[in-house]
């Protein structure tokens, strides 16, 4: 019976892998991955020696017609991004979307993601929030911030190290400087670091630090 799984896979410390995420990756007849460097690593680590399929970001359209025979002809797929759960910021949606329209059966595995630890440890409102993923680098940022003023939940946002700084500053700007936040890096990792406070604040300390890895901004939403 061919089954497309959605496997989410750790963001930091292997340990958060689960084990019923190990056992589809080891049954899957292939493993759909952003990166077969990163994946490699994974499985290594695990025993796993499934064979990997390349699916990423620059392929996905290109490659998912195949995708869909090999599953309509009863293959077993395991979709995995570089780290988390894919669809959320990763390639995934399309091949899911596919797999609905065909009527192939989709499982989604629970397990890992940035944003939600993110969340919790912000010490922000998280009994209603809105994901943004990561605003646009140029082309219609200032349109997607606008749209976001008279937004009244928490904001949760993913960010490069290399844009973070800029990111606090307009957001700053937009939304005023005291507006409470929080930037969490390093999620699961051994340096794992959550700072808190103002927006002006906290794009004063930014730009004046180099940092690496992916980042979570989460934002509180106006009249907090």
């Amino acid at each position: 019976m061919s089954v497309l799984y959605i496997v989410p896979t750790p963001v930091g410390n292997l340990e958060d892998m689960t084990q019923r995420a190990i056992n589809v990756l080891a049954g899957a007849d292939h493993i759909l991955t952003e990166d077969t460097r990163v994946t490699g690593k994974l499985l290594k680590y695990f025993d796993i020696d499934t064979k990997m399929m390349s699916y990423h970001q620059h392929n996905e359209h290109r490659v998912l017609a195949g995708l869909i025979e090999r599953l309509k002809s009863g293959a077993t797929l395991a979709v995995v991004s570089d780290a988390g759960t894919p669809g959320i910021s990763d390639p995934g949606f399309l091949i899911v979307r596919e797999c609905i329209k065909e009527g192939i059966q989709v499982e989604v595995l629970p397990g890992a993601s940035a944003f939600l630890p993110a969340l919790v440890a912000s010490g922000l409102p998280c009994d209603r929030f809105c994901f943004e993923g990561f605003l646009p680098a140029k082309k219609g940022r200032r349109t997607r911030i606008e749209s976001l003023l008279q937004e009244q939940r928490t904001m949760v946002f993913y960010e490069s190290p290399y844009r973070i700084a800029s990111t606090l500053g307009d957001l700053a700007e937009a939304f005023g400087g005291d507006r409470p936040a929080s930037v969490s890096r390093e999620i699961s990792k051994l340096h794992e670091e959550h700072i808190r406070g103002p927006l002006a604040q906290l794009s004063e300390i930014f730009s004046n630090r180099r940092i690496k890895g992916e980042i979570t901004l989460v934002v509180a939403g106006k009249g907090l």
